[in-house]
């Protein structure tokens, strides 16, 4: 089957958004049948506001913190998911994964 890219109308905002071709061929991959109702934009801001809010249920994954650091071994400032403690070295994910295989 080929595809053609499509305009479509988002059903919350109204702005006209194109359906690729890529995005037909993975709709496709996955079995959906309908179009997209919604522009990306406005996708994102539903996914986010669904699972992204908290108050738990399915799907819930909440918003990992993030905290800046520099890493001990190659100096690069980095971001690392947890509170550095102090006199514990800190890597980025490049030096961590050279230390973890020695």
């Amino acid at each position: 089957m080929s595809f053609e890219e499509k305009t479509l109308q988002c059903a919350d905002c109204g702005a006209e958004f194109a359906f690729t071709v890529e995005e037909q061929e993975f709709f496709q991959s996955k079995g959906y049948t309908n179009e997209p109702k919604r522009c990306p934009s406005c996708r994102q801001t539903r996914k986010a506001e669904r699972y992204g809010g908290g108050g738990g249920g399915y799907g819930y994954r909440p918003q990992r913190q993030m905290f800046p650091v520099v890493c001990d071994q190659c100096g690069k400032e980095t971001e690392v998911p947890f509170e550095p403690r102090q006199g514990r070295p800190v890597y980025c994910s490049d030096c961590y994964n050279q230390v973890k295989s020695r």
